[in-house]
């Protein structure tokens, strides 16, 4: 009897043994299959799916066989381990097993958008809505709307986003990028601030942000920022009005042609500064941590006024008669492959987004009403500097010449509602 028991004890071990043999050569089997692909394919898996679900819609689309060795494998070889939503990249030749260790990794395809410098608002709109794997919230609000959805009510938008390359999965928002890229623009504009130059004239971070704006709208060659930003220093500290053109074109919105005539110098809107005494009330872009750096550390010297040279640098000057000779050598003679930025760019089309804020005409030179293209100033801690210089005199310009007056530059860069003023990739790509 006992030598009976014993018999089925062992046939009982040799079959749980072949059992078990034959279970791992099956999952194996599974694991080691490769993918029925030809091709690169992206696999969507979206919030809340889990990996029975996935491998069974993998089997049914005929990509791999025998999930239900794979599933297995899965539960009792990665317990608790969750499954990440978005995409993940499967490749010819690439195993079950393999795909498994992506899951296991959360190594989802990233994708990337760079927001450029000297890009404005409308143009960060349009890049984030030609992104087809953001997830799109925003589209149909206006600015206003768009900064109290991300947090930051009665905030006006232009200037406030840090222009970096972010990395983003299918399915993340709108929101929660543009989020990134404000709290980025905060913490670096924070940490320039806190090792400002001493003498500096703004009396907190945001005026310093507009003229970075100015700055980085002027600069070709990076290392005239600090040059820039000490003329319009030295200009506001002696009362000078600011005369870029920058601001005249970014008053002007979509009304700006490629030429800045003598009736649009004269034009009062609130950002002039042709007109306005002191720095606009706003910023007029996006700026990088160059630009804002040199805000802060403006270059010492005397240059009041500065020229283009036509190769994206710039000649300055410390008095009037000197910047009117640099004028009549490289504006009134200029070269036949003239150029404000050293390196040209074909722009990519970008179209206005919609919902852009009028302006009120309450605080505006003048009492007149601002172009219906530009966006509300609001009423916010962040308020315009104070106005009261005098403006210098200078003789007119012309409409059809280069400005040979007393404007601190004489370059007429692209419209704001373009791309080509500062280059970069606006198109999605996978990592």
């Amino acid at each position: 009897m006992i030598r009976k028991l014993f018999v089925l004890l062992e046939t009982g071990v040799v079959l749980a043994g072949l059992l078990l043999g034959l279970a791992y050569w099956q999952q194996n089997n599974a694991l080691q299959q490769p993918l029925n692909l030809t091709q690169e394919r992206l696999l969507d898996v979206p919030s809340g799916a889990s990996p029975t679900g996935v491998l069974n819609r993998l089997e049914s689309e005929g990509i791999l066989k025998d999930a239900l060795w794979l599933r297995l494998y899965w539960r009792f070889n990665l317990t608790g381990q969750s499954l990440h939503s978005g995409e993940y990249r499967m490749t010819p030749g690439m195993t079950a097993k393999s795909l498994l260790g992506l899951w296991q990794k959360g190594e989802v395809v990233q994708y990337s958008l760079t927001l450029v410098e000297g890009w404005n608002f409308r143009q960060v709109r349009a890049a984030l809505a030609k992104q087809p794997k953001l997830e799109q919230t925003l589209s149909d609000l206006s600015d206003s709307e768009l900064m109290a959805k991300i947090g930051h009510p009665n905030v006006f938008p232009e200037g406030r986003f840090f222009p970096d390359t972010y990395r983003y999965v299918r399915g993340m928002t709108d929101v929660e990028l543009l989020k990134q890229a404000y709290n980025r623009l905060e913490d670096v504009l924070q940490e320039e601030w806190d090792k400002r130059a001493a003498d500096v004239p703004y009396v907190d971070p945001y005026q310093a942000l507009i003229m970075a704006s100015l700055v980085e709208k002027e600069t070709g060659v990076p290392q005239e920022r600090g040059q820039i930003a000490g003329v319009f220093v030295r200009r506001l500290q002696q009362g000078m009005l600011l005369q870029t053109d920058p601001t005249v074109i970014y008053g002007l919105g979509e009304r700006y042609n490629g030429k800045i005539t003598r009736a649009f110098l004269k034009e009062a809107t609130p950002y002039n500064t042709y007109v306005i005494s002191g720095l606009p009330p706003t910023p007029i872009s996006m700026v990088g941590r160059e630009a804002i750096h040199a805000a802060m550390h403006p270059a010492p010297g005397t240059s009041l006024y500065f020229v283009a040279r036509g190769d994206g640098s710039h000649v300055f000057s410390a008095d009037l008669d000197a910047h009117n000779a640099a004028v009549k050598e490289y504006q009134l003679k200029r070269r036949a492959d003239y150029r404000s930025s050293p390196a040209p760019a074909s722009p990519p089309a970008i179209a206005p987004a919609p919902g852009v804020d009028p302006v009120p005409t309450a605080g505006m030179p003048g009492g007149e009403s601002a172009p219906a293209s530009l966006p509300q100033v609001p009423a916010s801690d962040e308020k315009p500097p104070e106005q009261g210089a005098s403006k210098a005199t200078t003789s007119e310009p012309s409409s059809t010449e280069p400005s040979t007056t007393e404007p601190s530059n004489a370059d007429q860069p692209q419209p704001p509602t373009e791309a080509s003023d500062k280059n970069g990739n606006v198109e999605s790509r996978p990592q």
